[in-house]
């Protein structure tokens, strides 16, 4: 990046900022990238931008994520202070926002969940499912985000969303992803419950405190409005209990974290609703983790990730056991 270009623009949106600056990638994103901004005179901020290349438009828009954010400022949802949003590319390359830097730790591996203290689990588990209830139940009009998108046929639309990206991101051959694709595609369920959906709401997307608090929720790039059962079938997917076969990188399957049954009865506790049929959405999100995770791969796989050690060769072969376990699932739905 241009130093000098940013402390200019970080002047010019009424940022206190003093040169030099130093900047660090922030581990655990795998899509945006965000980086650590820290200056001579102690202060920190949080800067995300797109990749590096590789980059599909719709999957990487900072406007609309900037947007969200700052519309979420006054509301039970907890999430970071924005700053500014840049969308001149003269400045470091590419579109950007700049938001604080809010304290806690991102709960992401398995030797994540270890680490986090035992103590804080049950309730760490209970809070992140309060907070997505307060996500589903807000008022979009109030807010002003009742334009953020469509509002029904969420399914539809995602289907067509994520198959169109998958392709659009490999040319590997996997017959599996379109089959499931084509099986999802016929038995989509009816919208029941319309709302603001996250699009990967996990522990791994949450900076939690100590004691098990939600300091903040990140990474709402892929959120939109939509059918919120989407959500905790794409939390319970990538919720791991002791003894499950690891399909993808969670930090669940210690003691004192919740089971997923129990995360279901607290969801449907905190927001009213009815939470049937929910094995259709869990097939749902195994399929879209299998396209993330080709989108991911081939991100990895051209540099545009940069190189944070990720494992690359694992990554290729999850996305093959991904969308088997996407099949698995369609099969108990019926």
């Amino acid at each position: 990046m241009d130093e000098q270009r940013l402390v200019e623009w970080l002047e010019s949106a009424s940022i206190a900022v003093s040169p030099p600056l130093t900047l660090t990638l922030i581990a655990g994103g795998r899509s945006n990238l965000t980086y650590r901004v820290d200056d001579s005179a102690g202060r920190s901020y949080v800067l995300r931008r797109p990749p590096t290349g590789g980059v599909l438009q719709s999957a990487h828009d900072m406007g609309r994520e900037h947007r969200i954010i700052s519309a979420l400022a006054d509301t039970p949802v907890p999430v970071p202070t924005t700053f500014g949003h840049c969308e001149d590319l003269d400045v470091i390359g590419a579109p950007f926002y700049v938001m604080n830097l809010v304290p806690g730790v991102v709960v992401t591996t398995d030797s994540d969940g270890g680490a986090y203290p035992r103590p804080a689990r049950a309730a760490a588990s209970a809070e992140l499912i309060d907070v997505l209830a307060r996500i589903h139940l807000l008022d979009l009009d109030a807010i002003g985000l009742n334009t953020l998108a469509r509002r029904g046929q969420y399914l539809q639309r995602q289907l067509k969303r994520w198959h169109h990206q998958f392709h659009a991101s490999t040319g590997r051959d996997l017959p599996m992803v379109d089959e499931v694709h084509r099986r999802l595609s016929r038995t989509i369920p009816v919208q029941r419950f319309t709302g603001l959906v996250h699009g990967d709401y996990r522990p791994g997307n949450l900076l939690l405190a100590p004691d098990g608090r939600v300091n903040a929720v990140l990474d709402w790039e892929l959120a939109t409005l939509g059918d919120t059962m989407a959500d905790l079938g794409w939390l319970l997917a990538t919720w791991r209990e002791p003894g499950e076969v690891e399909l993808l990188e969670s930090p669940t399957a210690h003691p004192g974290f919740l089971r997923r049954d129990e995360l279901v009865e607290l969801y449907a506790r905190a927001t009213g609703r009815a939470v049937d049929g929910l094995d259709y959405y869990l097939a749902f999100a195994l399929w879209r983790l299998t396209c993330i995770s080709e989108g991911i791969y081939q991100r990895y796989q051209t540099g545009a990730m940069g190189d944070d050690g990720f494992d690359v060769e694992w990554q290729r072969e999850q996305v093959s056991v991904l969308a088997a376990a996407a099949l698995h699932a369609l099969d108990r739905a019926g």
